[in-house]
This record gives structure tokens, C-alpha cells and sequence, in this order.
């Protein structure tokens, strides 16, 4: 085995163990992505906000800051939309949302993270050492072995399989 080989495989190793711990966090904050259009594991917060009284019925949703706010109904002055409700005399809404506690909206930050965020150097690691994963593996063994040409097929399967989720 050549001095490059060993090289890379003492870097795949040792960044392979640290990387575990952030991996395994980084998943679990994947899959709670997947449901974050769902009520899976959140809860209601309840939040009173008062906006001008003469703000105009049209205007209403863009002051409380609802996309596609829609009145479902009008009774005794108040109006009553899907997140909540609006008093038209008093200028106070209660407006109710679904939150994921604390500890779970922090890891979901990890897959939200911006230039504006500190999680954004995080994230940039991460790839980079995931990039890294990907060609220090082809280290691992001999280009001529079976194994490494197994590697390939798998490699090139793991390829299109993305391929084609994302075409189709």
C-alpha cells in the first residue's frame, strides 16, 4: 500500500469518528424536515398581537404577517381566519401556530442555516468533509481489486438512483 493510501485512510478514519457524532444529528434533523409541513411532534403557542384599528379588512394579513390569509368568517366585529382571530374594534389578534419545541427547532436551524447564521460555517465544514469522504474512499483500496470495482458499481447506482428521485 502506498504512503498516499495510508495517509488517506488515517484522514478517512479519524474524521470518519468525529464526523459520527455530527452525522447522526444532522439525520435526525433531516428526517424531522421531512415533516415539517405536518403537526408531527409540535404543538400550539398562542400569540396576541395588536395592529392598528384602521388598518384596512384587505390589509390585515399582510400586517399580522400571514401568507395567503384568507376570512373565513365575520361575527360581532371579529374576524375569524384559520390561524386565528382578529377583533376590528380593539385592533388585537390571537393568533395560534404549531412549533416544534426548542430543542427540535434548534436542529432544524442546522438544515436553515444562512450566510447570516453561524451554523453556516458548520454547514460548510460538514459538505466539505462529506466531499472529502467521497474521494478518500476510493483510497481505501487497490484500483485494481474487485472490490474497488464493486465500489464503482455501487458508487455509480447511488448516482443515478438520486438522478432519477430528482427527475421524477
Amino acid at each position: 500500500m502506498s504512503n498516499q493510501n495510508q495517509t488517506m485512510r488515517i484522514y478517512h478514519r479519524y474524521l470518519g469518528f468525529f464526523l459520527a457524532g455530527i452525522m447522526a444529528i444532522y439525520a435526525v434533523s433531516g428526517v424531522l424536515m421531512i415533516f415539517r409541513d405536518t403537526d408531527f411532534l409540535k404543538f400550539d403557542k398562542i400569540n396576541t398581537v395588536t395592529i392598528p384599528v384602521d388598518t384596512k379588512l384587505e390589509d390585515v394579513g399582510r400586517a399580522l404577517r400571514i401568507r395567503e390569509f384568507k376570512v373565513d368568517k365575520e361575527e360581532g366585529g371579529v374576524l375569524y381566519f384559520r390561524q386565528g382571530n382578529y377583533n376590528i374594534a380593539t385592533g388585537v389578534a390571537t393568533l395560534t401556530s404549531k412549533e416544534w419545541p426548542t430543542a427540535l427547532e434548534k436542529l432544524t436551524d442546522l438544515h436553515k442555516a444562512t450566510t447570516k447564521s453561524p451554523l453556516f460555517f458548520l454547514n460548510i465544514f460538514f459538505g466539505a468533509s462529506l466531499l472529502f469522504f467521497v474521494v478518500s474512499a476510493f483510497y481505501m483500496f487497490m484500483p485494481s481489486s474487485d472490490v474497488f470495482k464493486k465500489g464503482l458499481y455501487f458508487t455509480i447506482g447511488g448516482a443515478a438512483l438520486v438522478l432519477i428521485m430528482l427527475l421524477f
